[in-house]
């Protein structure tokens, strides 16, 4: 059971991942002990936050090693929104990268661009990360920044 906290309801906090568009930002533990982050296109899929990357990008080695994380998704223009929270990874195959068709047609409008033929190339290892949320805090500042956007 995730736990919620903040200004919205889950419905609510479901509505902002489907219609908000920004990237994911992960962070997770290196080895070290220090703290590394990336940005990741992401879709919400039952209860699970979904992102592809290249199965050698360094995040996938990261989270086999530790599968704890935090992310933030959040607007980028005032009046700003977002939801915040923590949880665990997994990492999985996709070899048939339908997770980054899904993601090319949210983000960039489909796969006919250079970039979305560069990462379905063949040659290109894809996986997919899971993040299961523990927890969700939502903020919206809208009220607040009422004149600032």
């Amino acid at each position: 059971m995730t736990e919620l906290s903040g200004v919205w309801s889950k419905d609510e906090i479901v509505a902002f991942f489907d219609r908000t568009a920004v990237p994911l930002r992960l962070a997770c533990n290196t080895p070290s002990g220090r703290l590394w982050m990336v940005s990741l296109w992401y879709v919400f899929e039952d209860d699970t936050l979904c992102c592809a990357t290249g199965a050698s990008a360094d995040i996938v080695g990261l989270l086999r090693t530790d599968s704890t994380v935090a992310f933030e998704i959040s607007t980028n223009d005032p009046p700003y929104s977002g939801v915040r929270g923590n949880g665990t990874a997994s990492v999985e195959p996709d070899p048939e990268k339908n997770l980054l068709r899904e993601l090319l047609r949210r983000y960039l409008g489909g796969t006919d661009s250079r970039l979305a033929r560069r990462l379905l190339s063949d040659d290109r290892t894809e996986v997919t990360i899971r993040i299961e949320p523990d927890r969700l805090h939502s903020w919206d500042f809208t009220r607040r920044m009422a004149d600032a956007s």
